[in-house]
This record gives C-alpha cells, structure tokens and sequence, in this order.
C-alpha cells in the first residue's frame, strides 16, 4: 500500500505479493475481538485507507482467534450510558444522539467503501458483529459459526445497522424472529435463511475457498466492480423504475471507459484482460 497506520484493534495484511486484495483483521482475540471505544474510531479510517488505495481491488474482513467477534464490549456501553454532567436533559440526548450516530460510522463505512468487501466468520458472531457483517457485500463462515442478534438480551435496541439490514437479507419476519428471540443460529441455518452465502467444513477451506473467489473479482474491471456495487446498494432504496434510471445515469457517465475497450479486446483475442488501478 502507498501509506501505512498503525492500530491497535485491527490488522492490515496483503497475504500475497502483488496481489489486489487485501485482508482486514479485527485483532483482539484476547477479548474474542470485541468492539472496542478504539475499534470505532479505527475502523472507519482503515476502511477508507483500503478504499483510497489504487493497490486495493477487494477487502475480506476476518478476525484473529477463534472468534469472529464477541459484539459491542461492556465498555462502550458504560460510556455512553454516562454522558457529561449536565442539567439539561436536552444537552444529554444531544450528546447521545451524537456518540450513537458516530458508532454507526463503522457500519456505514463498509458500504461507503467503492470495493466490494467479503465477510469470514469462523466461530461467534454476537451482538454489533452482525450489524457489521450484514453491511458487508458477501458472507461466508464455517460449519463452527454461530450467530446470536443479542441486544433485545441486553435491554438495548440494536443501533448500529441490523435493525435496517437484516430484514433486507433474510426477510422482514425471518429477522424479526432473529432479533427478538436471541436465539443462537447455526451456519448452515444461517445459509438457509440467506444470510451465508456458503459454509465451509474448516477455517482453512473457508480461507482457500475464499480466496479463489476474491481474485476472481479482484481480476474484473474495479471501475465495474464499484459501479455495480454502488448501483445496488442505491437501487435498494429505490423503485425498480427510479433504479432503473440511475444505473442509465451511471452508464451514461461510466460505460465509456478503457476497460471496456480492453474487454473487449481481451475477448477477441482470447486472452485475460488487464485493467488499470482505480
């Protein structure tokens, strides 16, 4: 990469030399990577550095230990229950208003991110985990993997994605049972339900079988990639005609471009096609 940042919760490794993807570790396995006051404030910025850089075509998010990730740590919670001193009520809400819109940065900044980013679960995936995972473009896990929406458990309304894109992936009342119920979900009901897009035997068949797939799309044209992954995300939100009439924008600007014309040429001459950096 052009630029390099240290952090504490997380872990930047590009596996293998001149290779276009790049993996992201949650890096606290001591405390089964659960999300910590610095993960949040981390997160975002490791994100956007994987995004920034030409270097960069496709980001798999995975964890360190045994566990994905254990949810949001007690710690956050008992920060934000304590705000400032203060005798205005209204000042206080402000002031939480402000730290629970600034936890949803970490959700935010995977769809944010022009590069399509692969989620890979082995073992718990509680709580915030599933918030982050569910805004990321595609999920694999182990036969290990388990997952447990516990914030209902917790007296809290989860706040940082899930409540909004859950029901999005698995359907309105498949979601709904997840969330109030607590209960814990397996892999393979994980695939089931939609949520999976495949399980793995192992930890390391997931990490081979993953990797295959993202250099496949790390190979594709990223100007492609991220305008398809744009156009989806926004036509989520749109009727299928105001969809339809955004992708028509966003081709009208993108289509004519220079890896159109090396696909083409690539397939005239039977060969893989070469696409500069983003």
């Amino acid at each position: 990469m052009e630029k390099a940042m240290d952090f504490t919760t997380l872990e930047i490794v590009q596996k293998f030399p001149n290779s276009p993807v790049f993996h992201l570790f949650l890096n606290n396995p001591s405390r089964h990577n659960a999300l910590t006051l610095p993960f949040f404030s981390e997160f975002p910025k490791a994100i956007s550095l994987l995004d920034e850089s030409p270097s960069v075509r496709l980001i798999v998010l995975s964890a360190r230990g045994n566990n994905f990730c254990s949810g949001i740590d007690v710690s956050v919670l008992d920060v934000i229950s304590k705000p400032q001193q203060s005798n205005d009520a209204g000042r206080i809400r402000e002031q939480l208003y402000r730290q629970i819109k600034g936890l949803q940065e970490s959700t935010k900044a995977l769809e944010q991110c022009r590069k399509p980013i692969i989620a890979e679960i082995n073992g718990a995936c509680i709580g915030g985990a599933i918030d982050i995972v569910a805004a990321c473009d595609i999920r694999y896990c182990t036969e290990k993997a388990f997952f447990v929406v516990k914030e209902v458990d917790m007296a809290i309304t989860a706040d940082i994605g899930a409540l909004q894109r859950l029901p999005r992936i698995v359907g309105f009342g498949n979601a709904m049972e997840m969330i109030l119920t607590c209960r814990k979900i397996n892999g393979r009901e994980a695939k089931e339900l939609g949520l999976i897009s495949k399980v793995f035997a192992s930890k390391e068949e997931m990490e081979e079988g993953v990797r295959v797939i993202a250099e496949a799309i790390a190979a594709k044209s990223p100007l492609t990639v991220a305008g398809t992954k744009q156009v989806m995300l926004k036509s989520r939100d749109l009727t299928i005609n105001q969809g339809l009439d955004y992708v028509a924008v966003w081709n009208a600007a993108m289509l004519l471009s220079d890896d159109l014309d090396e696909s083409i040429a690539a397939h005239i001459q039977k060969r893989k096609p070469i696409y500069a950096k983003l």
